[in-house]
């Protein structure tokens, strides 16, 4: 089944990716796609591997950790983009190659301890609430450039970039605000130095192609790739 779902819908993303990132003058190829396959079983992360997609995403720890065993842990680059609960930062350490939402100090320093007691390091992406709303993880736009500088600072891990979600809207002036929003935050912490972050994590199946017009490096793809979960 998500072969031939896959063999319909990714040649269509592609060229959604490429038309998107042509009209803003960029390359396609410095855009990286993740599949998320929440709430699908292990045969959706089989067919994105062999459908090419190297990058696998889940939204809970739990899931993560049934994809990777029943996938195998070396076959893809494992992405968690859910909110991790505190209670479960110890369980992500080796499951995952990039945490997504990290998305407060008090977590970054429980991460910092597991990972520094563990003698290795954890890739990670400073998740930031640039839409404002209240129902929405991560920093306050006000509070992103102190905050990530501090995470920046802790031992054991490595601040990839950052990582938003837009309002769940067709609004597109509201899209691009919250995309460029975040876009602007990352360029002045690069400005201020002791940042080195290089990816900006924005774009998912409603507004991924506007994501990508305005300066996404990575897209969060489930429901465009696989359609809907199963019930």
């Amino acid at each position: 089944m998500y072969v031939s779902v896959l063999r319909e819908n990714l040649p269509r993303v592609m060229q959604a990716i490429g038309d998107a990132a042509h009209r803003a003058g960029r390359d396609p190829g410095e855009i990286e796609l993740v599949a998320i396959t929440k709430g699908h079983p292990p045969e959706a992360a089989e067919a994105a591997l062999d459908a090419g997609i190297g990058d696998l995403g889940e939204n809970r720890v739990e899931e993560l950790e049934e994809k990777v065993t029943a996938v195998g842990r070396e076959r893809a680059r494992w992405h968690m983009v859910g909110h991790l609960q505190s209670r479960k930062a110890r369980e992500l350490p080796g499951l995952c190659d990039l945490l997504h939402s990290l998305d407060t100090v008090r977590l970054a320093e429980k991460l910092s301890r597991i990972v520094s007691a563990a003698g290795s390091t954890l890739s990670v992406l400073v998740q930031v609430n640039a839409s404002g709303e209240e129902s929405k993880t991560g920093l306050r736009a006000e509070e992103a450039l102190e905050v990530t500088h501090e995470i920046v600072e802790l031992p054991g891990l490595r601040v990839e970039g950052l990582m938003t979600m837009a309002p769940f809207t067709d609004e597109e002036n509201a899209l691009r605000s919250t995309f460029r929003k975040l876009r602007d935050i990352h360029e002045r912490l690069g400005s201020l130095g002791g940042y080195t972050g290089a990816t900006l994590s924005m774009g998912m199946t409603n507004d991924y192609t506007i994501a990508i017009e305005e300066g996404s490096t990575m897209l969060r793809l489930g429901t465009a790739l696989f359609g809907e979960r199963p019930r």
